[in-house]
């Protein structure tokens, strides 16, 4: 792998590289905490995974966070799962992330920049955030909400969902959402694990240029979650709030300075919710500790993100990516949010975006850039980007020819441009690798596993491999990997998901290699979770909208990562006896999944296939087809001896020759025993 990449695309010069925060770290753990003073970025790493205790504790030091009491060790229990971290501290999230309000210097700077399809930037100071926190938080009191109690929102990315989420945090409470275009089975499908208390709503949406009602949604939602006290009415749309709900103005009107409950570090701050591939998503749970500490390194070391900056990511509040921008403010960064379609009125919509706000790190899809590559658009000539110094993209591989335009359309900026391809999970709501300011980019490539991740390839025994493909691992723990999931008593689920295949290390579903030099490529999911434009979502949910219709007999939908950066989602269909698949079925079929799931996730083909094949005990074989459709030979994808119908894997197997897809980069990867998957 090194060998075809032995010269980079970009590199940081020295004036950046004594700059970066991680430079400035390095030199004062070396004095403080034994850290190598020299030996770059490698030699810190090295020493982050082998000192982890000391490591996580210079990140607490150097961040300066406030523990209301104090920890007794900084790991109790380093085993996966369960590890423990800072036994006997307690802390609050919200707290840190209003820490810069309490400078009367910068009450008045900009804490949000909201922006919506008129491009046009509107304010919220962090003297009015924390304001507005405040009075939320006091009045989440009033209606009862107490430490542990879930708080729900089906609302987009707008000031008001960032102002829940810390008021929420503020009282302990344990926050959740999912973004508006989801239908409400699927929310429901999230919500109803989670119990919530009260639920933030609006009443639509506005995306691609229309209005989206959403009120029915909402009814709905009230209807069958009968554990709410409290329904909290957004009128986004301008319409009157039902009966019995709550307007945001009214909660959010007083003078109230916040109070931060302190809670124990590994207290739940938030649920996530997997994709939901073989049945309900996994209700992910993650700790205000652990995510706190995991997003100050992320944020302020990785991203070199700080009270000068403007962060905007291109996401929305059903996806990780917006937890962790809304954590930018950790680092009393502005953060951008950008509520409205990516590509509205014209494909060079987020880059006008990032002009009109000035952000400095600029965070969107590999799709994204791909889709502008194609479109023509230009980004340094068409806006002034003279603020942007990292591009960074996420939601599947970047591939080579992105890399080589975004360098090219960037070639005249001082400095060139620093594009960070990072790949990490929901399941972590971070990066395992990407992002290093101080060292250089080479083209495919993510620039290293991060700080305090011990991230390697493995084979199927368990050897750490370099320079071949293997299942991507971490071998310690992480402050933000889940303390458990929601209604996993005994932790089954959990210990399932990832450390089945490696007892006591962290599986976590992609095909990577880590090469000689250090860096990461990844090359796509090993598991069978459909990732559209950054957001994911299970088969399952697919099928059971699909094969409501009575024409459908049952159906197979597969999302195939290609070469070019595009994403292919068909979805094939075996039929009832009589019916036909026209014009009209197939656009029912669109429509059901527009409708009941997601715009996002409505395939791009619908295809007639004579069957669906299945393993031995009748799961749908997704992982295999998918890697058929790649182009892998059908006795490289799949054991025959684990097939109920091995003749119609052959379908698939000529419908990727008769498509001519072109194969995955070559895979040192062996026979998939379906049983593991």
């Amino acid at each position: 792998m090194s060998s075809a990449n032995p010269s980079p695309l970009w590199q940081p010069d020295q004036d950046r590289i004594a700059a970066a925060q991680i430079t400035r770290f390095q030199a004062w753990a070396a004095e403080r905490h034994g850290a190598p003073a020299d030996g770059g970025y490698a030699s810190l790493h090295r020493w982050s995974v082998d000192e982890l205790d000391t490591f996580w504790k210079s990140v607490t030091d150097w961040f300066d966070v406030r523990f209301s009491t104090p920890y007794a060790r900084v790991l109790g229990d380093r085993s996966m799962p369960g590890a423990q971290w800072f036994p006997g501290a307690t802390l609050n999230y919200a707290e840190h992330a209003l820490r810069a309000a309490e400078d009367p210097a910068r009450a008045g700077d900009p804490a949000l920049l909201h922006v919506d399809e008129t491009h046009e930037p509107a304010t919220v100071t962090w003297g009015e955030l924390r304001r507005q926190v405040g009075s939320l938080a006091a009045e989440l009191r009033t209606l009862g909400v107490r430490p542990g109690d879930r708080v729900s929102g089906y609302v987009p990315n707008i000031p008001q969902a960032v102002v829940a989420l810390l008021a929420t945090a503020a009282v302990g409470a344990v926050w959740t959402s999912c973004a508006p275009d989801f239908g409400a089975r699927s929310v429901l499908d999230r919500f109803q694990q989670v119990e919530p208390v009260v639920l933030f709503t609006v009443d639509g949406y506005r995306y691609g240029g229309k209005e989206h009602d959403r009120r029915d949604a909402v009814a709905e939602l009230r209807r069958e979650l009968p554990t709410l006290r409290a329904v909290v009415h957004i009128p986004l749309l301008g319409t009157e709030a039902p009966d019995g709900a709550l307007e945001w103005e009214a909660l959010t009107a007083s003078d109230t300075a916040p109070v931060f409950e302190p809670v124990p570090f590994d207290h739940p701050l938030w649920v996530l919710y997997s994709s939901g591939t073989t049945g309900l998503p996994k209700a992910i749970v993650q700790s205000q500790g652990g995510i706190l500490v995991e997003h100050l390194k992320q944020l302020g070391l990785h991203c070199d993100l700080g009270p000068e900056d403007r962060f905007f990511w291109y996401t929305s509040t059903g996806w990780m990516m917006w937890n962790f921008l809304v954590s930018g403010l950790l680092t009393g960064t502005t953060i951008v949010l950008y509520d409205g379609s990516p590509g509205y009125p014209d494909t060079g919509a987020q880059w006008r975006i990032a002009e009109r706000t000035k952000a400095t790190l600029f965070g969107t899809s590999a799709a994204y850039v791909m889709a502008c590559r194609k479109a023509g658009v230009h980004p340094a000539r068409d806006f002034d980007l003279s603020t942007v110094q990292c591009v960074a993209t996420t939601g599947s591989p970047l591939p080579p020819d992105g890399f080589r335009w975004l360098h090219d359309e960037f070639e005249n900026t001082p400095g060139g441009l620093w594009m960070a391809s990072v790949s990490g999970g929901t399941d972590v709501c971070s990066c395992f690798a990407g992002a290093v300011p101080t060292l250089p980019v080479h083209i495919g490539e993510l620039q290293a596993p991060g700080l305090g991740t011990d991230l390697q390839a493995w084979d199927p025994q368990g050897k750490p491999l370099i320079d071949e493909v293997g299942e991507l691992v971490v071998t310690n723990p992480m402050p933000s990997m889940p303390i458990h999931f929601w209604n996993d008593p005994d932790g089954t689920r959990y210990h399932d998901s990832y450390f089945d295949t490696y007892p006591g290390v962290w599986r976590h579903g992609d095909w990577i290699t880590v090469t000689s030099h250090g860096s990461v490529v990844i090359h796509g999911r090993s598991d069978s979770t459909l990732n559209r434009q950054g957001v994911r979502m299970g088969s399952a949910d697919i099928y059971e909208a699909v094969e409501r219709l009575p024409e459908i007999r049952e159906s197979l939908v597969i999302g195939v990562e290609q070469p070019d950066g595009g994403y292919w989602m068909p979805l094939f269909i075996h039929l009832a006896p009589g019916a036909t698949l026209d014009d009209g079925l197939r656009d029912r079929i669109k429509q059901t999944i527009r409708a009941q799931l997601s715009p996002r996730h409505v395939p791009d083909e619908v295809i007639e296939v004579p069957g669906i094949p299945h393993t031995l005990t009748g799961k749908r074989i997704e992982v295999p087809v998918k890697r058929l459709l790649q182009g892998t030979a059908l006795d490289k994808a799949v054991n025959p001896g684990s097939v109920d119908n091995l003749d119609l894997l052959r379908f698939y197997e000529d419908l990727a020759r008769k498509r001519s897809c072109p194969p995955q980069p070559p895979l040192s990867v062996p026979t998939i025993t379906l049983s593991e998957h």
